[in-house]
């Protein structure tokens, strides 16, 4: 098997997702960077795409070129019936894509939160790490799978598998990510970094079976 992981240099970290297509899929990862999406692969010979989350927002203007990439790598999946799984900022480049679009949250999600789901959803309501100040709308044709109170959290179209949260988040990720700018935000929004890591390293063990069933099902999932 062999998957397209699309992310961003500096934090292109797969996760438990990454770990789980390798271990139990015998996968070769083969990396694609926004950063320079002139290099990208055509999806010839690629079993499943994997969009990552970013500290980037969909509709920053100076990005349209790595964002434009991205959107029109996911729609040749979606017509060349290739399954695909975004997560966070992938979740809502997907959105975009295909239909739907990104806005700024009227609050930002950052912590441990459960998520209501639908009976067709390939996931329980978690609790679900979450780290984003942006919200998707999810194209008029796709089945909407998971919600909070301030954003759509998982939708499917096709093949692709859309999710707001992070199933491959791991303990040293939220680490790096509540380090640098990613700190200053935490305290922007009057978050305590030692609590959220306390809450993390209870969290995210359990949450590994999850995670994986979501790969499965991407991997599994029927085009509608």
């Amino acid at each position: 098997m062999r998957v397209f992981v699309v992310g961003n240099r500096a934090d292109g970290d797969p996760g438990l997702v990454g770990e789980h297509l390798e271990t139990t899929y015998g996968a070769s990862l083969i990396r694609g960077w926004r950063e320079e999406p002139d290099g990208w692969p055509d999806l010839d010979g690629f079993d499943l795409v994997v969009a990552l989350g970013s500290d980037w927002s969909a509709y920053w203007d100076h990005l349209s070129v790595s964002v434009g990439a991205e959107m029109a790598l996911m729609r040749a999946a979606q017509r060349q019936n290739r399954p695909l799984l975004g997560i966070c900022f992938g979740a809502q480049v997907a959105a975009q894509a295909l239909g739907g679009r990104v806005e700024r949250a009227p609050e930002p999600e950052v912590g441990w939160y459960a998520v209501e789901v639908t009976d067709a959803a390939p996931f329980d309501r978690g609790p679900w790490f979450q780290w984003h100040a942006d919200r998707l709308e999810p194209p008029v044709a796709a089945q909407v799978l998971g919600h909070s109170p301030r954003a759509v959290q998982a939708f499917a179209l096709g093949r692709t598998l859309a999710v707001q949260f992070h199933p491959e988040v791991t303990t040293a990720m939220v680490e790096r990510w509540a380090s640098g700018d990613g700190l200053l935000e935490l305290q922007r929004l009057g978050i305590d970094r030692d609590e959220l890591l306390a809450v993390t390293v209870g969290n995210a063990d359990d949450r590994r079976l999850p995670a994986c069933s979501i790969v499965d099902a991407v991997l599994g999932r029927s085009a509608a």
